[in-house]
Parts: C-alpha cells; structure tokens; sequence
C-alpha cells in the first residue's frame, strides 16, 4: 500500500489489513498470503506502514492466521520501481489506496481549498484521486505480472478514466459495498437470499430528492425505503464509516487471492462509471444484477448519478465536470473548460495542485 490514512483502521477483517492511501499487493505462497504495505518515501509514512504491518501480524497470530504483512518502501509515482517490486513478489492482488488529496483534510485542516472542494463537488478532485492509480496501474502493465487490480481511490469515477485509456482496472472498493454492508445490517437476508445494489459514491450522503435514492433488489424484489433504512449509517461519522469499507475491502481482497468465487456489490467494475452487484469467478467480473434492469438502463441510470457528484465520465466523451465544478475552474483557472480528455490527468493534477498550494494559504 501507499500512504497513510482512512484505511488505517478500516482494512482490519478477517484474514487481510490494509491501510489507507497506499497500494496493497498480496502475493499468495505456500505459507499462505503476504501482504506487502509499500508507502511514499517520507519518514513519518515508513514508520506507519512498519506499524501497521507489525500490529496485523499479531492480529494475524491472534487470530490463527496464516496471512503475513511486510512494509516497502515504494515511491508510486514511480513506474519503473512499482514494475519491479511486483515482478520480484509475483503480486496476485494489486490494491491502489494512493491519492494526493486526502479524504480528511476538510475535517482537520480546512482551508478556502477545503471550502472550493465542498462548493464544486466531490468529482472536481477526479484528477488528485487518478493520477496516483493511473501510475500503478500502468506499472502492472509494464511488470507483466497477471495481477487483478483493484482501485480504492474514487473508483466510481477514476475506474472509467483509466478503462478509457485502456488501462486494466478490475474494481474498486467501498462506497457501494460499504452501503450494502448497512443494508444487510438493517434488513437482515435469510440465507441464500441475494441483495444486489445499484449506488454511486454520491449516495454516501442522502440525495436531495428522493427519487435519486440508490437501488437495492433482495433476490428480485425491490427493496423500499431505502433512505429510511440507511439513516443510521449515513449518520455516523465518515472516518468510523471506514471501519466498514475496510472490513468488506478485506473479505473481498482474501477471497480474490485464494480465488474463490464471489458475489459481491463493488464500485467501478469493468471501467464503469459507479458501483453494481457483480459475480467474479476465475478473476472474470461479471454484472449481476437483477432482471428488472438491465446493463443498458443500469449504466444509463449511474451516468444521471455522476451527475451529482460533479463529474461524468464516459469512454466516448472523456471526463465532463458538472456545473457547479466547471464554474470552480473556469474562475480559478481561467481558459480550462467543463470538458476534457480522459489521458489529460497528468496536466488537470498539476494545475489543481498549484491552485490548492494557493488556496490553502488562506482560510476556509
């Protein structure tokens, strides 16, 4: 992994534990799974990841587990080390949790950046959350190792850009699968009763109308209500929440690796645009959703939900920033316009990153 952060505490479940803005990569051995903590070369992050990966392997221990954790330190931003850590540890599972722009950063250091972030929408920091997994991905690709990749950095909208690109993106983590977790909690399936879920990462908060509210099947019935039924969830305080990304990041991230067959609701599957129920078998993803929509209507439907993130990214017409986002850059940034190529997040990242050293010289 690289960095620090939000998956601090979250990735803790079961046999896997990962930790935040960092790229996981699990390598499975006759010993049973490593995983390997690689984080940007700063001291303070070295330290952590050396913490991290003591701690699991005493929750490991603790726990009668056969799972190992190793820290690396790991530049992401560089291709050619990335490719070579992975051909010498023969990743299986590559896990990007690496992003320039930290989800907690509104909530412990605001600033008029902080402020332009919450005034424009989620999506104007598509660019800040891409650049890192962009890099890693293309690392996999340059290693030539058959590692399934999995993005947790805003993949409902970073998974289609670099799927446009022709980068391979398997998935992403949370969001989706996090508000499946607080369904099942609240609605408590018998067994053998499959609840399938249609959400974008902006149903984390409640929609302003109601009619946006995500999708939610139990077998083939639609389930009602839903904003009722994830209030308590949506109530809780977001870095709690991660404990719950986390967890559900890491049952899928140990099934992946042992290659057992999955049935899951993940966000960015196959490069698109937000998060459906989907089927994994043989490191294959397939939808999985129910016959009452179908892939054309669900896909559809997600592209009017991206729309209130602030961001729309489709393989045709690249990445289109809401209005909202798009008057934030055209005042900020001058000439830039709504509309842009999806292999144009190398130039969007360092003129976002510009601004934010600027706007973060003064106060919220």
């Amino acid at each position: 992994m690289l960095g620090t952060s939000a998956y601090e505490r979250g990735l803790r479940a079961t046999d896997i534990s990962i930790a935040e803005q960092g790229t996981g990569i699990v390598a499975r051995g006759r010993e049973g799974i490593t995983v390997r903590a690689a984080f940007i070369k700063l001291a303070r992050n070295e330290t952590a990841a050396r913490e991290i990966a003591c701690i699991a392997n005493a929750r490991a221990a603790a726990s009668s587990r056969t799972t190992r954790f190793r820290a690396t330190s790991l530049d992401a931003s560089d291709r050619d080390q990335t490719a070579r850590l992975l051909q010498r540890i023969a990743a299986r599972v590559v896990v990007n949790c690496a992003s320039v722009q930290s989800p907690w950063e509104a909530a412990h250091t605001p600033s008029a950046w902080t402020r332009l972030l919450a005034e424009a929408g989620f999506g104007l920091a598509l660019p800040l959350h891409a650049v890192l997994a962009r890099e890693v991905a293309c690392a996999i690709r340059s290693a030539g190792v058959p590692a399934v990749f999995v993005n947790a950095c805003y993949p409902d909208a970073v998974n289609p850009v670099l799927y446009a690109e022709g980068i391979p993106v398997a998935c992403g983590v949370g969001n989706v699968a996090t508000l499946a977790a607080a369904l099942h909690a609240v609605l408590q399936p018998r067994p053998g009763v499959r609840l399938r879920v249609l959400a974008h990462h902006s149903h984390l908060h409640a929609p302003a109308d109601p009619r946006d509210e995500l999708r939610a099947w139990l077998d083939d019935q639609p389930v009602q209500d839903v904003g009722r039924l994830l209030a308590a969830h949506r109530a809780c305080g977001r870095e709690e929440l991660n404990a719950v990304t986390g967890h559900t990041a890491a049952l899928l991230l140990a099934r992946l690796a042992a290659d057992a067959e999955v049935y899951a609701d993940l966000p960015g599957p196959l490069g698109l645009s937000g998060g459906y129920p989907v089927r994994i078998r043989d490191q294959q993803i397939t939808l999985d959703l129910p016959p009452a929509i179908t892939r054309k209507e669900a896909i559809a439907w997600q592209q009017r939900m991206a729309e209130l993130d602030g961001v729309v990214v489709t393989p045709s017409a690249g990445i289109r920033f809401g209005r909202r986002a798009a008057s934030a850059l055209a005042a900020y940034l001058p000439g830039n316009s709504a509309e842009h190529p999806t292999d144009s997040i190398p130039q969007l990242t360092s003129q976002l990153l510009a601004l934010r050293d600027t706007l973060r010289a003064k106060p919220a």
